[in-house]
């Protein structure tokens, strides 16, 4: 069976959990390579997947791993440089989000990646599951009418604590606005279409601590984000990284139109593995809201559905599009920019 030459770069819990054991149960998927800056820790996951090369440059994995496609699972202020070289070379990518620190830099990775003719896709995970698939196709089927507006959250308390993480660091990433931020951007890009404005709002609650241990030059942890787009519509995207819940965490996605509502979300577990979906809508004409809940298993639905990473294998084998790719990274960057310059300026950001 013809098979997909894979390199991961990067070895976060991410990288080990949910994208080597989607690959290692993807028959058309052969994980060659992985690079990791801790040598003994990237050979034990080495092992552990059976992966036959080791790498601590990915530089040197992307000229000798004899590879088709890079995986890049690393820190965002690394992601620009390392799609630019797997593309360079010649590799279809598949990137984690968010895609770059700027648009610039996501306008010129998408404009490589097609005028290379390669593959890409971005890592927007909670765009696969089969109930938000199902939340897309009601809305491409008119089911709630014209949509009025929108309502976007997901609310963590991941970043409570004063310990360093490169995620709360604002001179290698754009906080929370770009981290959950980007997840529930992309959503409200996919199903209310093209953003017109943004006006933002970011918090900076808690104070971190550098790894000198010294105070930290401190990432957004918070945020609330007012889109107009070219239909009219409106939504809101607030995400935070500092509440303390009192319920599971739970992303919610909701669209209220001329003809009735729709809401979907995710009750994630402890593991951020196995969660449940769930949709429930209110439309004129029904007599009663309908529910439909469905447990959700992340590496066990992408190893056996060509959805997410096991798209991005097919779609290589089988010359077929995928989305969504850097292009719509890109889109996502160009709101994450506009939400930073309204915070900055107190002013309404238009996107062109």
């Amino acid at each position: 069976m013809e098979q997909v030459k894979i390199g991961v770069i990067g070895t976060s819990w991410w990288a080990e959990n949910i994208f080597l054991p989607i690959f290692a149960g993807c028959e058309r998927a052969a994980t060659m390579a992985i690079c990791g800056r801790n040598r003994s820790h990237t050979e034990e996951i080495a092992a552990k997947f059976a992966i036959p090369q080791v790498f601590t440059d990915y530089r040197q994995m992307i000229e000798q791993g004899k590879l088709d496609a890079v995986v890049v699972v690393t820190p965002d202020d690394t992601h620009y440089e390392m799609v630019m070289a797997a593309l360079d070379a010649g590799l279809h990518v598949l990137c984690e989000k968010p895609i770059a620190l700027n648009a610039n830099d996501a306008k010129a990775m998408y404009e490589k990646a097609e005028a290379n003719h390669l593959k890409s896709m971005v890592m927007y995970t909670w765009h696969w599951p089969p109930l938000m698939q199902r939340f897309k196709q009601m809305v491409d089927e008119d089911s709630i009418g014209r949509i009025y507006h929108g309502n976007f959250q997901w609310q963590t308390s991941f970043w409570r604590n004063r310990d360093y993480s490169w995620r709360v660091d604002a001179t290698r990433a754009n906080g929370i606005v770009a981290d959950l931020g980007s997840h529930m951007i992309h959503l409200a890009l996919w199903t209310m279409g093209d953003v017109a404005t943004v006006s933002a709002q970011l918090g900076f609650h808690v104070q971190h601590d550098g790894l000198d241990g010294k105070p930290l030059q401190r990432a957004n942890d918070s945020a609330l984000i007012t889109l107009e787009f070219v239909s009219g519509a409106q939504a809101q995207v607030g995400v935070s990284a500092v509440a303390r819940l009192i319920d599971p965490m739970k992303p919610t996605c909701v669209l209220y139109g001329e003809k009735g509502t729709l809401e979907a979300g995710w009750i994630f577990g402890d593991d951020l593995i196995h969660d449940v979906g769930y949709l429930r809508s209110a439309i004129d004409g029904s007599e009663q809201n309908t529910s439909e809940d469905q447990p959700f298993d992340v590496v066990e639905y992408f190893k056996t559905n060509s959805l997410g990473p096991r798209q991005f294998v097919d779609a290589i084998l089988d010359d077929k599009p995928i989305y969504p790719g850097l292009y719509e990274g890109y889109k996502v960057q160009q709101v994450i920019d506009a939400a930073l310059e309204s915070h900055r300026t107190g002013c309404k950001v238009s996107i062109k």
